[in-house]
């Protein structure tokens, strides 16, 4: 059956699988994990490439670190940090509406390049949801510069956003390559995000002397389940942070040191615990692993690397040199507002995971890696500010629908839109205006 198929066009059906998963994605009316394996499966079936080539395809370090940060953070959660943290920045701004709308956005981003823009907000919105309650504010201001702040912030660093991770470990590049290329434009556009949202919600808040004092009343301390376990897990985030930071010198993975980091912390967690206890906490912390994304990056993985096999992403390469007409700096600036428009429209994750093969084809027409650094950065920065252009355009946008949903203040898609638009254009252009100064002034 497969060698009928080779017979027609290898490029061809590579290209015809992409596409009708890419199409499926977008309705949004399958589980995306479920598509990806099903076209990695058809890539195999239909001849484009063995088992042993779509397993080899995949990208482990970026499963690994996916893996590892998902069970330090899961464990984490547990201790209580997260809760503290929301209820002592509320409190530390006296429960001033508008202060909390700023404060909010800071603690956002900084978790989400710390941590993940993902884990942030199943963290950050429960608590926000809690705190307009007691203020009787709608939370609507809060939720959508909670969803720009995790993906803005996310960008700052490797672990923060999903594309970062992907475009980190095929380049191998370390924690402070992103830190400090990415975290100065990150701090600008944060900078400016705060100041807008004050300027049309912040001042226009207000509430009660008594629903203040509610705020003011809630204990922080409370909100720490386990201090044994908070302590433990700052110092495992603290290790696994500075792993990062060295991994450069070390000449180690950053999968290897998340998922080094992940099995200290259940060490920690489940010592001197009996064996029922122990598997139980184990089990728990294993079950926090999103394993829709983990098996969703296999598939995406095999896909694409059946496009990278038949030529397809060589050829759409060399098309974008002929087209940028070599040059570097045409090259970084259209692959910044490409990037950024299609993330918007579709799931940032896929579209990044094609680019980073078609890309890498194009390092040698250009002058090696080191010249194409310009392009590698516009490419993080179009896709993870792109995630901000619908509320389908990343991970985080969609949790927070959802859990706003839940809690009876649904976000529109159109609504959202008016915000959406204006916050990408804004940040993307303001990216333009960095990487033209940094690199090509």
């Amino acid at each position: 059956m497969s060698e009928f198929f080779l017979t027609l066009n290898p490029p061809m059906i590579a290209v015809s699988v992409l596409l009708v998963c890419y199409l499926i994605l977008f309705t949004e009316k399958l589980n995306r994990a479920v598509i990806a394996l099903l076209g990695a499966s058809a890539m195999i079936f239909f001849g484009v490439l063995t088992q042993e080539q779509a397993i080899a395809g995949i990208d482990f370090n970026t499963i690994l670190l996916l893996s590892g940060m998902m069970v330090i953070i899961g464990v984490a959660e547990k201790s209580g940090m997260f809760e503290y943290a929301a209820i002592f920045s509320a409190k530390f701004v006296k429960a001033s509406p508008r202060g909390i709308l700023a404060v909010s956005a800071v603690i956002t981003a900084v978790f989400s390049a710390l941590l993940d823009n993902v884990t942030t907000v199943l963290l950050i919105v429960p608590v926000t949801f809690q705190i307009t309650r007691y203020l009787k504010l709608n939370p609507y201001p809060f939720l959508i510069m909670e969803i720009f702040a995790s993906n803005i912030g996310g960008t700052a660093t490797l672990i923060g956003d999903p594309p970062n991770i992907l475009i980190g470990s095929a380049l191998n590049l370390s924690f402070m390559d992103f830190v400090k290329e990415l975290t100065p434009i990150v701090m600008i556009n944060m900078a400016l995000l705060i100041l807008v949202f004050d300027l049309f919600f912040g001042r226009k808040m207000s509430a009660s002397s008594a629903d203040k004092a509610k705020i003011m009343q809630l204990s922080e301390t409370a909100a720490i389940k386990d201090k044994a376990l908070l302590i433990k897990s700052l110092g495992v985030l603290f290790i696994t942070i500075t792993g990062f930071i060295c991994a450069e010198h070390w000449h180690i993975p950053n999968g290897t040191i998340a998922l080094f980091g992940a099995a200290v912390l259940l060490l920690l967690y489940t010592l001197g615990d009996n064996h029922q206890s122990r598997e139980q906490k184990v089990s728990e912390a294993f079950a926090a692993v999103d394993w829709t994304t983990i098996f969703f990056f296999c598939g995406l993985f095999a896909i694409v690397y059946g496009l990278e096999e038949t030529g397809v992403l060589h050829h759409l390469g060399q098309w974008f040199v002929e087209l940028t007409d070599g040059s570097i700096q045409k090259a970084t600036l259209g692959v910044l507002w490409v990037s950024a428009l299609i993330s918007a429209a579709i799931d940032n994750i896929p579209f990044v995971a094609t680019m980073i093969p078609t890309l890498e084809s194009m390092e040698t027409a250009l002058g090696g890696r080191e010249a194409m650094m310009p392009v590698w950065w516009a490419l993080s920065l179009g896709s993870c500010f792109g995630g901000n252009g619908s509320l389908i355009a990343a991970s985080a946008n969609v949790i927070v629908a959802g859990l706003a949903q839940r809690e009876g203040h649904p976000i529109s898609f159109i609504r959202f839109l008016l915000w959406a638009v204006p916050v990408m254009i804004c940040s993307v252009a303001i990216a333009h205006l960095y990487l033209y100064i940094i690199h090509f002034m």
